[in-house]
């Protein structure tokens, strides 16, 4: 184990390029696996806040935290029932009563990450699920949902679905003070050999369509363009979404668009038209969950994350990294490492590419392959700003005003004045703090010098900084993370 771990670190250091400032470092903690199925509020908000730190050490920037897994809630819901995966039982509050959603946008926030809710639009019962509460919509309204291989599914093709499902992203959205509002790969369901029951549904609402996979597509497509336009006429700051399956196309379906895979499709079996959406700017930013090894047979790393990066570039574009599947597998080109390092090595070699969403938290957490730790000490050693959403709002906020080094109690600390804004893309919603030593260049482009990011308009030195010379510099940063010019203050430390 020893050896391996050196011959890894070697490898790395002999790949390690430097660091993007601005890069999209997610992960996904979801709930529908059990991992707090029937804790107490005490043992999940224990479990969560350990995992919420190993995270932040290991340079996690964003939370994609999942509170919809079938139609319920991980919060109080006056259209759904609370979670079985949190208190084991469909409609049953937790004891003593908390609110996790609220409770993870606290948390993640003072760890200067974003939190994004992440909810299944069109899943209403999984398959280990065998009591629906009394308010559940499968009781409500059975009409509107239909049975597949076990599930309860949201009939996609009727518009009042897609109705509910954006009522209850807005609940979210005037609630909560999410970041980001996301959904995954669930939209018709994965095929299991058997007939989608939406015969009639089609032959009622068929909307002039003839093939029903066109009418099958065109109702997700309403569905996303609905979603989107929800979200931003709410809070127009909130980035939308969407996680779909690695694969849009074959190439065998599609010889112009389609990748050289051999494989389930978002396009033709999930009904899912992801670069339409892109293209058409409905979604603000994709994750493919690209959970394959470089040189699967069916679905190749190398070859998904190159046609991805060549196709959806019209929307920031980030990765999804199975951590497990990623430290099981040996690098082809150099056995004696597993693949995160050659993984990462594309990701520089992508220009599209501007992040990456780890599957699924608790591995990197439990340092599955020692990934956690080469993320901690290499690949994201350094903080790291958001890539920016021009298409969102582009304009900077002012500077901090009076930058200034105060003496305290409890040592030295720089306070500032947040700068004047009226409108929400005009105030300061972060800072970012940078420190250098007498004699270097100030560069902001430097993530190394990055001492801190944080939502307070204050920063405690730390006890290596309270020597000789250096330079602070803070930055105003808005919601969507564009960056103010610098304010400046000279900090002199007796030898």
């Amino acid at each position: 184990m020893k050896n391996f771990l050196l011959i890894l670190c070697l490898f790395v250091s002999a790949h390690l390029n430097a660091q993007n400032k601005r890069e999209f470092r997610g992960a996904w903690i979801q709930i529908v696996n059990g991992q707090f199925q029937g804790m107490s509020t005490e043992q999940m908000q224990t479990t969560l806040s350990y995992q919420l730190n190993e995270l932040q050490r290991d340079g996690v920037n964003a939370i994609i935290f999942q509170v919809r897994a079938e139609c319920d809630a991980l919060y109080p819901s006056k259209y759904e029932p609370w979670s079985k995966f949190l208190t084991g039982v469909q409609g049953r509050a937790p004891q003593p009563y908390w609110d996790p959603l609220e409770w993870m946008v606290d948390q993640c926030h003072k760890r200067g990450m974003e939190l994004h809710a992440w909810i299944n639009p069109y899943r209403a019962k999984t398959k280990s699920t065998s009591q629906l509460a009394p308010n559940h919509i499968g009781v409500t309204h059975p009409e509107r949902v239909f049975n597949y291989d076990q599930l309860l599914v949201l009939n996609p093709g009727l518009a009042e679905n897609r109705q509910y499902i954006c009522e209850i992203a807005a609940d979210i959205l005037r609630r909560y003070d999410v970041d980001g509002f996301h959904i995954d790969d669930y939209f018709y369901p994965y095929p299991a050999g058997l007939a989608i029951p939406d015969q009639e549904t089609f032959a009622r609402h068929n909307n002039g369509f003839r093939n029903i996979a066109d009418w099958r597509r065109d109702n997700v497509n309403l569905f996303i363009k609905q979603l989107n336009d929800t979200i931003h006429s709410i809070k127009p700051w909130v980035k939308f979404g969407v996680s779909p399956f690695g694969i849009y196309r074959n190439k065998k379906q599609d010889p112009v668009n389609g990748s050289e895979t051999n494989g389930l499709t978002n396009y033709d079996d999930l009904y899912a038209d992801v670069l339409f959406w892109v293209n058409k700017g409905w979604v603000d930013y994709t994750v493919p969950q690209l959970y394959w090894e470089i040189g699967n047979k069916a679905a190749d790393y190398k070859t998904l994350i190159t046609w991805w990066n060549r196709h959806a570039a019209n929307r920031p574009l980030f990765i999804g990294e199975d951590v497990t599947r990623t430290a099981k597998f040996a690098d082809p080109s150099n056995p004696n490492s597993h693949q995160l390092p050659a993984k990462h090595k594309l990701h520089q070699q992508m220009k599209n590419v501007q992040g990456t969403v780890l599957w699924y938290a608790k591995a990197a957490v439990d340092n599955v392959g020692n990934i956690g730790s080469t993320l901690r000490d290499y690949y994201w050693k350094y903080p790291a700003l958001m890539p920016l959403m021009p298409f969102i709002d582009h304009k900077a906020p002012k500077k901090p005003r009076k930058l200034k080094l105060i003496d305290t109690v409890d040592g030295p600390v720089l306070f500032w004045t947040a700068p004047k804004g009226k409108k929400w893309g005009d105030k300061a919603h972060q800072y970012v703090v940078y420190r250098f030593k007498k004699g270097e260049r100030i560069d902001l482009k430097n993530p190394a010098k990055i001492v801190k990011i944080t939502r307070e308009t204050m920063y405690r030195l730390l006890p290596n900084e309270m020597s000789g010379r250096s330079v602070y510099v803070v930055t105003s940063l808005d919601r969507m993370s564009n960056e103010s010019k610098a304010a400046k203050r000279k900090v002199r430390f007796k030898q």
